[in-house]
């Protein structure tokens, strides 16, 4: 591996350290009566940002409070991420090619799999309403976007990584740059063994 991208997957390791700290996404969203706004802030392990207002006025449509002892993702996803910011510095420190690629299809799998699991999360959120609700509105769900603008009733959601998923991006690009460089590292020099024969 070259000591490019062994100082690459170093400074990944940091950043992936330092995103069990920050938040990970956000959901704000703004109406008439609300002229600041309100947010929602996901981190590793909990949730911040004006989470009792948006469950006050979530229990008039019928959705579920937001707490975070009800998700098993905050009690697992720092100890993810954590391995992760682990394996990084063991692959830089080992220097072997076959654990860039194996840590890569590992993170991007990782990925998949959260992005997943954050749909099915915001999906139950939206459709699994109180059918004793004070405000019911016939074949209307609240499902939040996954990332981007959604209207729901007077309420605009826009949902977006925080700081904490930027940087997670970031280490899955720069990662994805190391995989390709060694990649074509790998096949140069098989190609030049070949015609020294």
């Amino acid at each position: 591996m070259t000591s490019a991208n062994r100082i690459i997957l170093i400074v990944c390791s940091l950043a992936l350290a330092a995103v069990i700290f920050l938040p990970i996404w956000r959901i704000e969203l703004d109406a008439a009566q609300y002229p600041e706004g309100l947010e929602l802030k996901i981190y590793s392990n909990k949730l911040a940002g004006n989470v009792e207002i948006i469950n006050g006025l979530n229990h008039y449509i019928g959705m579920k409070t937001l707490h975070a002892d009800d998700f098993i993702e905050f009690t697992v996803l720092p100890y993810i991420i954590g391995f992760f910011a682990l394996s990084f510095l063991a692959v830089a420190i080992s220097g072997k090619r076959k654990w860039v690629y194996v840590l890569f299809a590992a993170f991007l799998l990782f990925g998949i799999v959260a992005m997943v699991d954050f749909y099915r999360w915001l999906y139950d959120y939206g459709h699994d309403l109180d059918p004793n609700a004070p405000i019911i509105v016939p074949g209307m769900a609240y499902q939040p976007p996954l990332i981007g603008f959604k209207q729901l009733l007077n309420f605009g959601a826009f949902s977006i990584p925080d700081i904490g998923g930027w940087t997670f991006i970031a280490v899955g690009v720069l990662l994805a740059y190391c995989t390709a460089r060694e990649i074509w590292l790998s096949k140069k020099n098989t190609s030049n063994e070949k015609h020294q024969f």
